[in-house]
């Protein structure tokens, strides 16, 4: 019989003085001191395998799942925790946010992740070097203030963005669209992610009598706070991006029309010169001035004459 090896990303039992690797092959869901931490590649097949038979259904369906989006909801004795992060990983877009799935119960958290999340590195980091959160509420809060904490410098540098296109635009200086499509789209797909994340976090810090202190209800609920507010800027970049892009296309329209309207001034103008032109050039028999070697400078006279009348009168009517 093939015997199972788990392989995780990281594996502690958190104790009351101490933090401890788990180097068992096939480790328990939780610990009986202090509480336990497996933190899983969801597609790594000795992860799924493992989740299937040590959680409960829903909570293993959940944690395994490809698409998924932020969520807060008590199943049993347990929490469905999925979070959301930016995407720090290399030569990728960080409003590209990546997900966070946990299992989370008294005496252990589990969680999966399909790419990177830098958050959960950082608590990786804490645990080897023995700081690690002294409880499962501590930890959770600990991971959702350092996951707001680099949601938040991204929307500000999305703000910053925005400021230095606005400055360009009043500065009347060329705003490259290419760079303002780029900045909306970063804007939207960010808020498309953060929104249902405030929801959760929202319900999280509703949750009393269970595994969190006042303390860390205190610091989901600013978390929370923080959240919203993330949500409220990127609301008004959207719509600032949006001005920029309608004052892109008024002087676009604009530029437009005064070009169509110098056009139709300039065929206004050569239109009857084109006919009279047109009469003197044909080729028959009784046209006047055939013979005459100076009436080709007498027709030349005169459409420039007539040139010159038609824009006197354009400009005198103030159409030009």
């Amino acid at each position: 019989m093939k015997k199972h090896i788990l392989k995780p990303l990281a594996a502690f039992d958190i104790l009351p003085d101490s933090v401890r690797p788990i180097t068992d092959d096939w480790p328990t869901v939780s610990t009986n001191v202090g509480y336990r931490w497996l933190h899983l590649k969801r597609s790594e097949p000795s992860a799924e395998a493992w989740i299937k038979s040590n959680l409960p259904t829903i909570a293993g369906r959940t944690l395994l799942q490809a698409e998924t989006r932020p969520r807060c909801d008590r199943l049993d004795d347990g929490l469905l925790l999925n979070l959301r992060a930016v995407n720090l990983n290399p030569k990728s877009a960080p409003e590209d946010m990546v997900s966070l799935r946990m299992w989370v119960t008294k005496d252990g958290i589990i969680s999966t992740r399909g790419r990177k999340v830098y958050a959960a590195d950082a608590l990786k980091e804490a645990a080897l070097a023995g700081n690690a959160p002294p409880t499962v509420g501590a930890f959770i809060a600990d991971l959702i203030h350092n996951l707001t904490d680099r949601i938040e410098k991204i929307s500000i540098e999305l703000e910053d963005r925005t400021d230095d296109l606005e400055e360009h635009m009043l500065e009347g200086a060329k705003v490259d669209t290419a760079e303002l499509a780029d900045l909306r789209q970063g804007v939207l797909r960010m808020r498309r992610f953060i929104n249902p994340q405030r929801e959760a976090l929202s319900n999280l810090a509703t949750i009393k009598d269970w595994i969190f202190s006042k303390g860390e209800i205190a610091s989901l609920r600013e978390s929370s706070n923080r959240t919203r507010r993330i949500i409220e800027e990127l609301d008004a970049a959207k719509e600032r991006l949006a001005s920029v892009q309608d004052k892109l296309d008024a002087d676009h329209a604009n530029a437009i029309g005064r070009n169509s309207y110098l056009l139709s001034i300039i065929a206004a103008i050569f239109l009857p010169l084109t006919f009279f032109t047109g009469l003197f050039g044909v080729n028959v028999g009784g046209m006047p001035g055939l013979d005459s070697p100076s009436a080709f400078w007498v027709l030349t006279a005169t459409s420039i004459i007539g040139g010159i009348v038609l824009y006197l009168v354009f400009k005198l009517a103030k159409w030009l």
